[in-house]
């Protein structure tokens, strides 16, 4: 018989009674859920008109900054905050578009990395410029600097307590590390 009662191990199961929000909490909170949506939709519509989704611009902004335009598939995972599987389909679909390729990672037989092609690079630099007006007008440039930077150390904590209390996301993030190691130190020998 199925029940809507919290599981015993769910970590937002209340263990107290609910504290529900106050009106300060729900209008932060509820402005927030609206804001970020519509924010995300308007940038997503102007990167469709430039044949890119927002995850699709993600993925490819992080290979354009990496060494190379290069990535391990683990790393970029995290990075793009997709899962692993969810990122291997992305990376497919990008593939067939001629603006990624995955090689097999020379450090270590079974690591895969994502590639930027000079397709991918010279589309992602022609609609840089687009998306970052785009951020301006729509974020940057509708909150002062102060709440800028409230904002970017709010969202960073709570993202980092997302991934800390997360056990996969948690082992993703080890692997990745360690990964980023296996290369840093094949680097290292190749180059003394």
């Amino acid at each position: 018989m199925a029940t809507d009662l919290p599981d015993a191990t769910d970590p937002t199961a209340p263990d107290q009674p609910v504290a529900w929000l106050d009106e300060t909490e729900q209008h932060a909170w509820r402005s927030f859920i609206a804001g970020s949506r519509r924010l995300l939709e308007r940038l997503d519509q102007d990167l469709k008109a430039r044949g890119l989704t927002h995850d699709d611009y993600g993925v490819l902004v992080s290979l354009s900054e990496s060494d190379d335009g290069r990535m391990r598939m683990a790393e970029l995972a995290l990075r793009s905050v997709e899962s692993r599987s969810r990122l291997s389909h992305h990376i497919g679909r990008l593939e067939s578009r001629g603006l990624v390729l995955r090689e097999s990672c020379p450090n270590d037989g079974r690591g895969l990395l994502a590639v930027l092609t000079p397709k991918g690079r010279e589309l992602i630099e022609a609609t840089a410029p687009h998306h970052v007006a785009g951020v301006r007008t729509w974020f940057v440039d509708r909150v002062t600097p102060e709440e800028l930077a409230v904002i970017g150390t709010a969202f960073a904590k709570v993202d980092r307590a997302i991934l800390q209390g997360d056990p996969v996301l948690v082992e993703a993030c080890a692997e990745a590390d360690a990964e980023a190691a296996l290369d840093a130190a094949a680097e290292a020998e190749r180059h003394p």
